[in-house]
């Protein structure tokens, strides 16, 4: 019972002292309030009570229904916003067809109910930078995931460094910026350039595009974690999810 939200448990208790909900009711309520089986899926509710989010449902291998039926459930039982990751358009159309109030944003393949708890903190902002265009659905991953997470967000795309000067407009941006994630493929330099600008924290994403020997990113990968520069801490391959919430739980610390 430690792990319980107290004050969702105090709700719970005074609805079932007023008579507002049954013995019955109120046992199978307490039972959903630590986890719910649905048979393919174990859903975790205390996730929004431990760590300040609920849990993010990753769409993946997944079918079309088993998305909606989890999504559904935790929206059900959550206060914040709800997200599903790597979504494909044929499950967003189950999902919206089950949660109307549903969104589904192509580019980055996230599904969402958004649902602010709490003022966004404008001063604190985080910047998501991309080498190129082709990086751009795993950075707006991050950002999208960062957004949802109650941050304010900056986009600023195709600054890579085969045309350093475009980076270099954004210097103040960059220099403003409380948390940085950059997302770079082919060598994955931007990330190290981008480091050497700021004082802040960078998370740089490799992402699988290139050429041949990038292999599908590990290259990207390999240079980021050889960064020359402090202070840059790197993701999985194409790991904009991962990227999006590491820059939240940053961004939030007091």
């Amino acid at each position: 019972m430690a792990s319980l939200d107290r004050n969702r448990l105090r709700r719970l208790l005074e609805r079932c002292q007023k008579g507002d909900v049954s013995l019955d009711e109120g046992v199978e309520s307490l039972m959903k309030l630590t986890g719910e089986e649905l048979g393919f899926a174990h859903i975790d509710h205390q996730r929004e009570a431990r760590q300040g989010f609920p849990e993010v449902v990753y769409a993946a291998g997944k079918t079309a229904a088993q998305v909606a039926a989890i999504l559904s459930r935790l929206a059900a039982d959550s206060q914040g916003s709800v997200m599903a990751t790597r979504v494909s358009p044929e499950q967003a159309a189950v999902v919206q067809a089950a949660l109307p109030e549903a969104v589904y944003d192509e580019v980055s393949r996230i599904a969402y109910l958004r649902r602010p708890i709490a003022p966004v903190d404008e001063a604190r902002r985080i910047l998501v930078l991309t080498a190129g265009t082709s990086d751009i659905p795993v950075a707006a991953e991050a950002a999208l995931t960062a957004e949802l997470m109650g941050n304010a967000v900056d986009t600023r795309y195709d600054v890579g460094v085969a045309g350093i000067h475009r980076l270099f407009a954004h210097a103040e941006e960059i220099r403003r910026a409380n948390v940085l994630i950059v997302a770079a493929g082919m060598e994955g330099a931007l990330a190290s350039v981008v480091g050497g600008l700021t004082a802040k924290p960078v998370i740089a994403v490799p992402t699988s595009v290139g050429y041949g020997a990038s292999f599908h990113g590990l290259s990207a990968l390999l240079a980021m974690l050889n960064s020359c520069a402090a202070g840059v801490a790197v993701m999985n391959i194409d790991n904009g999810f991962g990227a999006g919430v590491l820059a939240s739980r940053i961004n939030h610390m007091r």
